[in-house]
């Protein structure tokens, strides 16, 4: 398994990383289940907010300064197929930005690890 640092470098930096925040929200907004959870929301500040935790997640060289994950998702009723979607999304968007399946695999398994701090809050 590479470090995290070599992820960050190897998938682009945050150029490649701003392109995969970009095509996994088209296809996270344009979800008729997912829809409904960003009613309301700041895109941009979410997009700013998901540039810096899949760097953080990556190992580049940002701080995630956002709240903790069961905080940024309390009383949003996340269900499972929910994260499934996006966790499904976000691989869709890391391959389709030319991201090898190593570091796929290694980021989602980051992202995989904080499903009990969203789903169900």
């Amino acid at each position: 398994m590479p470090d995290s640092q070599s992820i960050y470098a190897d998938i682009g930096g945050r150029e490649a990383v701003e392109a995969v925040v970009s095509d996994f929200y088209d296809r996270v907004f344009d979800d008729p289940v997912l829809e409904p959870y960003f009613e309301g929301v700041d895109r941009e500040a979410l997009y700013a907010h998901q540039v810096q935790f899949i760097s953080a997640v990556a190992g580049g060289p940002v701080s995630y300064e956002g709240a903790d994950m069961r905080a940024a998702h309390e009383g949003m009723g996340i269900t499972e197929e929910a994260f499934g979607r996006v966790a499904t999304f976000l691989a869709e968007a890391l391959r389709e930005n030319g991201v090898d399946e190593e570091n796929v695999e290694t980021i989602l398994d980051e992202v995989g690890a904080l499903e009990p701090d969203v789903v169900g809050q």
